[in-house]
């Protein structure tokens, strides 16, 4: 019985004396921990999870890359310049491998026009490359595509059988347009172009297969190869062994050099003189 008064009296003391915590102030919170914290805080820890989740699935697919299949139709292209612009990306992850990169790299290859790159499970990339088809060739030694790109500046190897085109530098794109307009033009007149010109002071000539010069000058260049096309080419199919060029330079006609000096004949009109 000696204890129980100083029991009573040290929970009275308790009593008396708040905690720390019953000093803290929360007037006004409770709908806030009632109504918004505590869903906030649970969808934040689900997205916490989720986000743990997705992280720890990235990190075992993103597994370094260990083949690159290579395929496609090509034969200018060598495996060493491929293995050379794919050598940067080896030890890339699968997934964080930068492929616009790795497709940039390999259409810098001489020979590439496209590059079609694409991750294949588990752990590879497939690449298919497409070559550039030459379709011309740019002064002596540049090679130009089916397009009219200068693709190839100074080729080791230039196929003689190409049309040439020819140009003052930084005109390819309008010359190689004159190519691809009038080429399948004068096939439908039985007529193959072999050269096309334009000179430093802005005239064109085109050459057929026959050796004829077909002199356009500066002006009208696409009405003067109507006129050729309608007019001269019955001529020039006819005798074309005789021809040196056709010159249409005039405003209402067209005048012929002949190979052979007897023969010589103008079809223009009277006292016209070649315009440029």
């Amino acid at each position: 019985m000696i204890f129980k008064p100083r029991k009573r009296n040290r929970r009275k003391a308790e009593a008396a004396a708040p905690s720390w915590w019953s000093k803290l102030s929360f007037s006004g919170w409770e709908p806030l921990f009632a109504n918004g914290l505590r869903p906030i805080l649970g969808m934040s820890g689900a997205f916490v999870a989720s986000a743990l989740i997705l992280w720890g699935g990235a990190t075992v697919l993103d597994r370094p890359i260990v083949k690159v299949d290579v395929g496609g139709q090509f034969a200018r292209v060598a495996p060493i310049q491929i293995e050379e612009a794919v050598a940067p990306f080896r030890g890339a992850g699968f997934l964080s491998v930068d492929l616009a990169q790795l497709q940039a790299s390999l259409e810098r290859i001489p020979w590439v026009d496209r590059a079609r790159v694409e991750r294949h499970w588990p752990r590879s990339v497939r690449v298919t490359i497409t070559e550039h088809v030459a379709a011309a060739r740019w002064g002596e030694s540049g090679l130009m595509n089916t397009r009219g790109e200068l693709f190839i500046a100074h080729a080791h190897h230039v196929p003689p059988e190409l049309p040439q085109l020819i140009g003052p530098e930084g005109t390819e794109e309008q010359v190689s347009k004159l190519y691809l307009d009038s080429y399948p033009r004068l096939l439908t007149v039985g007529m193959r172009l072999t050269k096309v010109e334009l000179d430093a002071r802005g005239a064109w000539e085109l050459t057929l297969g026959s050796g004829v010069q077909v002199r356009l000058g500066r002006q009208n260049v696409t009405e003067r190869l109507e006129r050729f096309l309608r007019v001269a080419s019955p001529l020039v199919a006819a005798r074309g062994g005789e021809v040196g060029y056709v010159d249409l330079r005039y405003s209402n006609g067209f005048s012929v050099g002949w190979s052979a000096p007897s023969a010589r004949v103008a079809h223009e009109t009277p006292a016209a003189r070649p315009e440029a």
